[in-house]
C-alpha cells in the first residue's frame, strides 16, 4: 500500500513543476532582458557598493537608482547614439549600390574585382553585391529595433526596472538561491563567486578589448582617409569577439582595397596600424584581462563563446563561458569531496580486513 507521505511528495512536486513551468511561460518573453540586466548588474555591482557607501543611512533605493542612472550614461547611451549613427551610414551604403548616386565608390569596387578576376584565371567575385547584402542587413536588424518604438520603449523600461531590483535586492536574491539549495552553503557561494567572476572577465577581457579595437580601428581608418570609419570600427569590434577573426575582418580588406587602387602609402600605412596599435591591444591586454580571475584555458574560452553564440545568439558569447564556468567549478567540488571523503574510506577498509 503506498504510504500517504510517498502521495505527499509525489503532489507537491508534480504542483511545483506545474507550477514552475506556467511561471517559464509567463516571463520567458523577458529571458533576454533579464539576462541582459543581471549581466550588466553582476558587472557594474561593485559601482553599486561604492555609491551605497557614500549615500546617508544606506539607502538602497537611492543607491540603485544612481547606479541605473550610471548604467544608462556609460552603456545605453552610447549604443543608443552608436546605432542610430550604423544604421544611418548602412542606409547611405546601401543606397549608394543600388541607386547608383556616388559612382566614385562603385568605380574602385570595379577595379578590385577587374583586379582579383585577372589575378585569378575563372575567379569572379561580386563585391557590391556582399556589401550591399551586409549593409541591407544591417538597416534590416538595427532600424527594426528603431522602427518598432512601442515594443523598444516597453523592453527598455522593464530592462531598467530588472536593473533596479538586481541592484537593490540582488543579494537578497541570491541568499534565497543559498538557502533553498542542498548544497552547503560555502560551495553555493564558492559557485556563485565563480560565475560572478567568469561574468566580469569575459566583459571586460572581451567586450572592453573588441570595443577598444573597433575604436582604434575606426581611427585609424579615419586618418588614413576612409569613409565610413565609424561603420567599419563597428564591424571591426564584432569581429574582434568572435576569437579567430579579429579586426583582420577590416583591416586585409582595406589594405588590399589600397594597393589596388594604387594607394600604396596608405597600404602600409594601414597595415603598420592594424599590426602594431591594434595588434598590442589584441596580444598583450587582451589576454591579461581575461585570465584576470578567470581559471579557464584558452581553448575552453574559444569553444564556449562559439557555441555560446551559435546557440543563445550574441548574448552566448558571456552566456557561453559562465555556463562553462560553472561547469569546470563543479568538477573541482566534486574533486574536493571525492579527496575528503577518500581517506575516511580507506581507512574503514583497513580496519575490516583487521578483524
Amino acid at each position: 500500500m503506498v504510504s500517504n507521505k510517498l502521495v505527499e511528495h509525489v503532489f507537491f512536486f508534480g504542483l511545483l513543476a506545474g507550477v514552475a513551468f506556467l511561471l517559464w511561460k509567463i516571463i520567458s518573453p523577458f529571458a533576454a532582458t533579464l539576462a541582459f540586466a543581471a549581466i550588466l548588474v553582476t558587472i557594474c555591482f561593485p559601482i553599486y557598493e561604492q555609491i551605497l557607501k557614500r549615500i546617508p543611512k544606506h539607502n538602497t533605493s537611492i543607491a540603485a537608482t544612481l547606479s541605473v542612472l550610471v548604467v544608462i550614461a556609460i552603456v545605453v547611451a552610447p549604443l543608443t547614439l552608436l546605432g542610430s549613427v550604423l544604421l544611418k551610414e548602412a542606409v547611405s551604403i546601401y543606397t549608394m549600390f543600388n541607386v547608383g548616386n556616388q559612382m566614385s565608390l562603385q568605380n574602385s569596387v570595379a577595379i578590385v574585382e577587374q583586379f582579383f578576376s585577372n589575378s585569378v584565371p575563372g575567379f569572379s567575385i561580386d563585391i557590391g553585391g556582399y556589401v550591399s547584402q551586409v549593409a541591407a542587413s544591417t538597416v534590416q536588424n538595427i532600424g527594426g529595433i528603431f522602427a518598432g518604438t512601442a515594443s523598444t520603449i516597453f523592453l527598455f523600461f522593464i530592462s531598467l526596472v530588472s536593473t533596479f531590483y538586481f541592484f537593490r535586492d540582488g543579494k537578497i536574491f541570491t541568499s534565497m538561491l543559498v538557502r533553498i539549495s542542498p548544497l552547503p552553503d560555502n560551495q553555493d557561494e564558492k559557485i556563485l563567486g565563480r560565475l560572478a567572476t567568469a561574468v566580469r572577465s569575459v566583459a571586460v577581457g572581451s567586450v572592453l578589448v573588441a570595443l577598444i579595437q573597433g575604436c582604434l580601428t575606426g581611427l585609424g581608418l579615419w586618418i588614413f582617409g576612409f569613409d565610413r570609419a565609424i561603420l567599419w570600427g563597428s564591424i571591426a569590434a564584432i569581429g574582434a569577439l568572435v576569437p579567430g577573426v579579429g579586426t583582420v575582418v577590416v583591416f586585409i580588406p582595406a589594405v588590399l582595397f589600397s594597393i589596388v587602387t594604387g594607394s600604396y602609402v596608405t597600404a602600409i600605412g594601414v597595415a603598420l596600424w592594424g599590426a602594431l596599435a591594434v595588434g598590442f591591444i589584441d596580444n598583450l591586454l587582451g589576454p591579461y584581462l581575461m585570465s584576470r580571475g578567470n581559471k579557464m584555458h584558452p581553448f575552453l574560452i574559444l569553444l564556449s563563446v562559439l557555441g555560446g553564440m551559435l546557440l543563445f545568439g550574441p548574448i552566448g558569447f558571456i552566456i557561453g563561458p559562465v555556463v562553462t564556468s560553472l561547469f569546470i567549478v563543479l568538477l573541482e567540488l566534486y574533486s574536493m569531496h571525492i579527496s575528503t571523503n577518500a581517506p575516511e574510506s580507506i581507512t574503514q577498509r583497513s580496519k575490516t580486513k583487521k578483524t
